[in-house]
Order: C-alpha cells, then sequence, then structure tokens
C-alpha cells in the first residue's frame, strides 16, 4: 500500500526556487516588499505543487479559529432554521464557519456544549436559552476566556450582556386588539411553563392589553403547559371544563396551536367559530391547512439571528469602543392567516 503524499510546505517551495521560505510566506500574502516577478513565480510554483496554507498556524498567528459556536434548544423548530440561515450568511460573509449544537432545554446537555465550544476555541458564541436554563455562571467563565456570547431570541434577564430579541408586547396589543373587535370578552392565554422569561413577558403584556381595552382580567383563563403534547392538552382540559369557557385564546407558539386544534376536533370544538387562537413565531406550515388559526404574532427570527451575528463579529473585531453594545428589541407584529 502507497503512502498518502505528505503536505506541500513552504520550505519545499522556498528550496525548489533557492530563495528563503519567508520570502515565500510573504510573497503568498502579497506582501509589498516582494516583487512582483518573485510573487508570480511563487504562486505559480504553489499552485503546481497544489500546496495547501497551514490553517493551524495562520490560526496561532492571528489566534483565531474563525469558527463560531450556535446553541439553539432545537434545530428542527422553523423559528431556529430560519435563524441558522441567516446567522451563516453573517458568518460565512466573515470567512468563518458554524459549529451548531442543541440544547433539548436540558441544562446539563447545554452546559456540556458551551464546555465544548470553550476547549475548542471558537472565536464566539450565540446562544438562545433553553427553558430550563437558570444558572447563567458560564457567562463569566467564558468572559475569562476571551469568548465573547451574544444571546437572542430566549435571553438571559438581569445580566449585562449583548442581547437581541422581539418585544412581544406590540403583537399582543394587536391580538386583543382584533379580538376585541370580534367581540370577545373572555379572552384565555395558555402559556408556557411560570418561570420562563418569555411566559412571564407573555403574561405582563396579555394582562396589560386586556386592561388598555378595557377587557377583564381572570386568573382562571390564564393556564400554564411545560410545552409537551401532555401539558398542552391539560392546560386546554382546564380550560373546556370552566362553565364560562373562553371564546378567544392567545397560545404560547404555533406548536402548542397545534395540539389546541387537534384537542378541539377530538372534542368537537371548531375553530373559528367556538373558539378563535392567535399564537406567536409565524411558522409557515399555517398557509398549507384548511382552517388556520385567526392570526400568529410575527417575531422575526432571521432578523434576530442576523442582527445577533453581526453584533458578535463586532466584539470579535473588537471594532467597537470598550462602551458596552445596546440590546437590540424588535416590535413583533401580528399576521393574520
Amino acid at each position: 500500500m502507497s503512502k498518502p503524499n505528505k503536505p506541500i510546505t513552504i520550505k519545499e517551495i522556498a528550496r525548489k526556487l533557492r530563495i528563503s521560505p519567508s520570502t515565500v510566506s510573504r510573497a503568498l500574502n502579497d506582501h509589498p516588499s516582494i516583487g512582483l516577478v518573485t510573487t508570480m513565480r511563487v504562486k505559480k510554483l504553489a499552485e503546481e505543487l497544489k500546496y495547501e496554507p497551514n490553517q493551524t498556524a495562520i490560526f496561532f498567528k492571528q489566534r483565531k479559529t474563525f469558527t463560531i459556536g450556535v446553541i439553539l434548544p432545537k434545530l428542527s423548530e422553523p423559528f431556529f432554521a430560519s435563524a441558522i440561515s441567516a446567522i451563516e450568511e453573517v458568518a460565512g460573509d466573515q470567512k468563518f464557519t458554524v459549529l451548531l449544537g442543541q440544547s433539548l432545554d436540558n441544562p446539563e446537555r447545554e452546559l456540556n456544549i458551551i464546555n465544548s465550544f470553550r476547549t475548542h476555541r471558537v472565536d464566539g458564541i450565540l446562544m438562545s436559552l433553553g427553558k430550563n436554563t437558570t444558572n447563567l455562571d458560564f457567562i463569566e467563565s467564558l468572559h475569562k476566556y476571551e469568548i465573547p456570547i451574544v444571546f437572542f431570541d430566549c435571553v438571559p434577564e438581569d445580566v449585562e450582556v449583548p442581547k437581541v430579541y422581539c418585544d412581544l408586547s406590540t403583537g399582543i396589543q394587536e391580538a386583543v386588539q382584533a379580538f376585541a373587535e370580534r367581540g370577545h370578552t373572555q379572552i384565555a392565554l395558555v402559556n408556557g411553563p411560570e418561570t420562563l422569561n418569555a411566559s412571564v413577558e407573555r403574561m405582563l403584556s396579555f394582562k396589560k392589553a386586556l386592561e388598555d381595552h378595557g377587557l377583564p382580567f381572570d386568573d382562571k383563563y390564564v393556564v400554564y403547559s411545560d410545552l409537551s403534547e401532555e401539558g398542552n392538552y391539560a392546560a386546554m382540559e382546564k380550560l373546556r371544563m370552566l362553565a364560562d369557557r373562553p371564546s378567544a385564546i392567545l397560545a404560547f407558539n404555533d406548536y402548542v396551536t397545534l395540539d389546541i386544534i387537534k384537542f378541539a376536533k377530538e372534542k368537537g370544538i371548531y375553530l373559528g367559530h367556538d373558539v378563535h387562537v392567535i399564537s406567536f413565531a409565524n411558522y409557515s406550515m399555517w398557509k398549507y391547512m384548511d382552517n388556520p388559526p385567526l392570526g400568529s404574532i410575527e417575531q422575526y427570527p432571521a432578523e434576530q439571528g442576523a442582527q445577533a451575528a453581526k453584533i458578535l463579529f463586532q466584539l470579535i473585531d473588537k471594532k467597537e469602543s470598550d462602551a458596552p453594545i445596546p440590546n437590540h428589541i424588535l416590535a413583533s407584529k401580528l399576521v393574520y392567516q
């Protein structure tokens, strides 16, 4: 069995041309101190010999690996698929490679991915927190290793780190207004876990929107789910068992809405007649359904991903001053289906 050919080195090119390795290196990088003829000779021989730069040496010299890590709860969700596409486009323009990790909302798995990215010396991290994450000590650990991190979508509260997220209050105001204009006064919220920041934001914005439109707020119309199918069914069963059932529901996201639709069919509840539903995320799946929800609140995943990536590269390149980078907040919007 023949041995694989060894990679061509700068020293070998220098030996063949009878010039110094440093001259070869400068010529390959178009250094102005090297004449045009020498540069052309070096590049021509390098091409003939199929020379490839030693990326490890380049990384060491520039103190960069030209990789960023991205940590998301679930890569299969259309929301994060859109975000990833935008992130990879921005990273590609910067000649960076994107490494992906999904936490599956498991804090231990999430931390293992962070540690793996750290040991592989990624130049920065983009992250959307899992719904069960409470310990944020890893932020300080990354700071010690000078690895910048930018959060988007699901972001930590009361922590001074760059964040990109969507202000849900604007979309919720529009959703409640849409319900009110159709005569609904008993409006329910099928929310996520009570400890989740996104759930708290939805709850507070929902309550304020009702007040702003002169509608009553009643705790019994707010039910919580762990966002599993069983949890969503249990939440809907609580609403179904009420003597005065709600005629309109604001659902935590489009996946919860899918379970609501399935639940309604099984219980003989007619969407668009017995109850109207508005949810969050505006997934493209609704256009394929005969009986979609009334609407969904757009949260702009691609814009969030792209903006978060741009901020991260600012931090990596250190083009900005020491002043903290302000949070980037997008306004959500109700989209009718």
